[in-house]
């Protein structure tokens, strides 16, 4: 895959109709396909294509129960966590987190916004799926994303550098889906957001993949977008590891059409990019360390899902979700990614989702829907206001 000029210029747009989603369509089955990819990979995160074939008695096609069993509570005494049966697990509890923000400051966020908005919302009680109770998201999330609180809360570090030093991995990237469709159709102003947002969680390859999937959301809303203009929209911001891996990654996924035999070439077009190494519950020395020629695995892995997958929501999730290792993250994306293009989230999937974590999942979508309206009212007002004063300082018409 090559970028092209074209996705970096405004194309002429057809206007939505009943074969081409709206902002409201597209920004809803991106938040539902989001939060459905993380359920259904969940169970399954952590193990290999192999492992997760033995264990369910072939692919994964659906909704499956922990990997445990009714053991989930003792099996990892330090993730008790009942992944599985339709739970949604950290992924998507932070994106709704960033809505929720969103819906507060109703512009564009900032490394202040996260510091002023986000770590509040991390301390305050939600209803976590996972533990089956109320409790604080903070007490739910993983240690890369405990660092936020850590660095904002109590160590007061100013929120634009508070990403360096952590843990580098895919933990801002994954929540990343509402800075795209707050800048639907224009990647180069999600890619620059999310960096921003980014900024108190990660630095290095684990910041520009948030700024990249961003983009790629972004890119995917624009009507008549197909799975390789989304591509090509990311590579054309990619930088460094980022862009190399997921060249050579969506380069093999264009040769495939059905994710099972893919699972095993996608692996290895990103292995030489990524840190944490064959065995993915027991990292190697190297492991999500900052660099310039690395990768995080899951955002390459879940744009070549989306070639292989050829824009089909269910496809392209499963295959997401039976690749292993991280999965529940590259569900997250790839199933933000396919259903912003439009690809229908199964009906099923999602009330069942929603029941068992008792969350709405309908809802964040209308907020952000609202809030992506106002800011593009706001943007065209600042445009306007930036064109009449620069009219009048260059005396151009």
């Amino acid at each position: 895959m090559t970028p092209t000029t074209a996705m970096e210029a405004a194309p002429s747009a057809p206007r939505p109709s009943p074969t081409t989603p709206g902002l409201d369509d597209r920004i809803t089955r991106a938040l539902v396909g989001a939060a459905v990819g993380d359920a259904l990979g969940g169970p399954v995160e952590g193990w290999t294509p192999e492992q997760i074939a033995e264990r369910h008695g072939g692919r994964v096609t659906g909704i499956v129960g922990p990997w445990y069993g009714e053991d989930w509570r003792t099996a990892r005494p330090i993730a008790p966590y009942h992944k599985g049966d339709g739970h949604v697990t950290d992924d998507t509890l932070m994106t709704h987190a960033l809505i929720r923000v969103y819906a507060k400051v109703r512009d564009h966020l900032d490394a202040y916004a996260v510091a002023d908005h986000l770590v509040p919302d991390l301390l305050s009680p939600r209803w976590i799926p996972e533990l089956e109770a109320e409790a604080l998201p903070l007490q739910r999330i993983f240690l890369a994303e405990k660092w936020i609180v850590a660095r904002l809360h109590y160590g007061h570090i100013d929120p634009r550098e508070a990403g360096a030093g952590n843990i580098v991995n895919c933990g801002a990237a994954m929540y990343m889906a509402p800075v795209g469709l707050v800048n639907a159709g224009d990647p180069r102003a999600a890619y620059a957001e999310a960096l921003e947002v980014a900024a108190p969680h990660q630095s290095s390859y684990g910041r520009e993949a948030a700024g990249v999937f961003a983009a790629a959301v972004a890119a995917a809303c624009r009507p008549g977008a197909t799975p390789e203009a989304v591509v090509d929209a990311a590579l054309a911001l990619a930088k460094d590891g980022t862009r190399s891996a997921i060249e050579a990654v969506c380069e093999v996924a264009a040769r495939h059409e059905d994710f099972e035999a893919a699972l095993a070439p996608l692996r290895a077009a990103v292995e030489p990019f990524d840190t944490v190494g064959p065995d993915y519950r027991a990292p190697s020395l190297g492991a999500r360390r900052p660099s310039r020629l690395h990768a995080i695995e899951e955002l390459p892995v879940a744009l070549g899902m989306l070639l292989v997958g050829g824009g089909d929501y269910r496809r392209t999730v499963l295959g997401s979700v039976n690749y292993g290792r991280d999965c529940d993250s590259i569900a997250t994306m790839s199933g933000a990614i396919v259903g912003a293009l439009g690809g229908e989230v199964p009906a099923d999937w999602a009330a069942t989702v929603a029941e068992a974590s008792r969350l709405d999942l309908h809802t964040p979508a209308r907020t952000l829907t609202e809030v992506a309206r106002e800011v593009f009212a706001r943007d065209l007002e600042r445009r306007r206001a930036h064109e009449e004063t620069f009219t009048a300082l260059a005396g151009t018409r």
